[in-house]
């Protein structure tokens, strides 16, 4: 059995099998986008770019979704270290809730956020009567943010916190160290390359939201039309050009978040 796994054939075949696999789900799916873009040429690629309906969507997108991200990183921080460093009744229930977001639909998160928060809502009422409005507004998109990228930065720093030595604290507290200076000091240090790698994730993640933006963003452009809400729209109606051309765009970024990620874990992999 083993002299068969090990045979040169087999093991050229798999890897075959497997870059072949990754091709034409990932990097064909990828070089068409491409491709469309620049398909009606490169001026109308340039017009398709700098139209004011698409950047303004895509600096509104970078917007928010750094919003939510920041939001994400000091939450999620505390998250992680609540789960981590303290033993409490429906902890077990709450570490597994963290991960709900990556099994709902992101429509069914769009509309529980629009149940809770929409004007037929409780809440919804008490903020109308407040002066202001969170369904169909950037709060409301925001919240749709945070609800698909809430389990980033948790999943990222809780290893990191597991693995970190109780001795290093301790040796701190024994050389006079107060508990701020050793978090800062100690604590902090390890725990940054998961809160980098997990924002920047997040962030990622943020700005390819669609399902649950679409159902809560009043989609009105220039103030809560988003890119993806603009792609489809471009799509709708009939210009896949265009669409290609604003999806470039949010596929480069992407592109450039992950390359920091894969730089942030190898250095700390290193250190």
């Amino acid at each position: 059995m083993t002299t068969w796994i090990r045979h040169k054939g087999w093991t050229w075949g798999f890897r075959s099998t497997v870059l072949l696999y990754f091709f034409a789900l990932i990097v064909l799916p990828i070089f068409g986008v491409y491709v469309q873009s620049f398909s009606a040429g490169w001026s109308h690629f340039a017009e398709s770019i700098v139209e004011p309906i698409a950047w303004k969507a895509v600096l509104l997108t970078i917007k928010l979704g750094l919003i939510s991200t920041l939001i994400n990183v000091l939450i999620g921080t505390m998250i992680a270290w609540v789960l981590t460093k303290y033993r409490f009744p429906g902890r077990t229930l709450l570490n597994s809730l963290v991960d709900l977001p990556f099994a709902l639909p992101t429509a069914v998160g769009g509309l529980m956020i629009l149940l809770l928060l929409g004007p037929g809502s409780l809440i919804g009422e008490a903020a109308e009567k407040l002066g202001f409005e969170i369904v169909f507004h950037q709060p409301a998109i925001v919240i749709a943010m945070l609800f698909v990228t809430f389990p980033f930065v948790i999943r990222a720093v809780q290893p990191l916190l597991e693995e970190l030595d109780p001795l290093e604290e301790e040796a701190a507290y024994t050389l006079g160290a107060s508990k701020t200076t050793t978090f800062f000091k100690v604590i902090l240090p390890s725990m940054l390359p998961g809160i980098i790698s997990g924002g920047m994730l997040a962030f990622s993640r943020a700005l390819a939201e669609f399902g649950a933006v679409v159902l809560v963003a009043g989609n009105i452009p220039g103030r809560t039309l988003i890119a993806s809400v603009f792609i489809f729209g471009e799509i709708e109606s009939d210009n896949p050009a265009g669409a290609a051309a604003v999806s470039v765009m949010l596929l480069t970024l992407s592109f450039l978040i992950l390359w920091i990620i894969n730089t942030v874990q190898q250095r700390g992999r290193r250190m």
